[in-house]
């Protein structure tokens, strides 16, 4: 396997793929099945498990024991907590289907936070800048900059690109304001440094 000099594989870790950008680290007792494509500048931490034909970005970060399965699209700049889950398959049922026509794909958009503990069920999107709160169980579509949390998740807020949670009037303390998207139904940035 020939990948750049500056990606670092632990000695713990199995990395089957090829496909590695510059200067990713991948961390021990993780593993990396072939066909796995992975950006560059991406750290991959321990007891990782990312399964064949699932794509992340540049700048992915994916904290402790996260699972990533076929036809998941993590883009750039996506920060993944612990424990975090995707599925693939709407109806698993071993005996009844035996060919992957009916995996959906899920996409995590970039900039997006998903904190420790998420559950993401297949064939939603999770849009620009989203954040999703801790042990959250995504089953639907979430905006652009959407705060949600619970089982269902729910919106509960709007987050800047900062990070920061919005106030009522849809400003950040960084001097960032933003104005709803009607058609998107996410948030649009009106005011301050675009970081998007």
């Amino acid at each position: 396997m020939n990948l750049d000099s500056s990606v670092f594989v632990h000695e713990k870790a199995i990395c089957e793929s090829d496909q590695i950008g510059a200067d990713t680290r991948i961390w021990a007792f993780s593993h990396i099945l072939p066909g796995v494509v992975i950006g560059s500048g991406c750290n991959i931490s321990d007891y990782v498990f990312l399964e064949t034909g699932c794509r992340l970005g540049n700048r992915v970060v994916l904290k402790v024991g996260v699972q990533v399965y076929d036809r998941v699209e993590i883009e750039d700049e996506v920060f993944v907590g612990p424990g975090t889950v995707f599925s693939n398959d709407p109806a698993p049922r071993v005996a009844i289907r035996t060919e992957e026509n009916g995996w959906l794909p899920t996409r995590v958009c970039k900039g997006a936070s998903l904190a420790a503990g998420v559950t993401v069920v297949c064939g939603v999107t999770i849009n620009e800048y989203a954040f999703v709160g801790a042990g959250a169980v995504v089953t639907r579509d979430v905006p652009k900059h959407a705060l949600v949390v619970g089982n269902p998740a729910r919106r509960v807020g709007w987050a800047c690109v900062c990070g920061e949670k919005l106030d009522g009037n849809l400003k950040c303390r960084c001097g960032r304001t933003y104005s709803e998207d009607v058609e998107g139904g996410g948030l649009t940035l009106i005011e301050g440094e675009s970081d998007e």
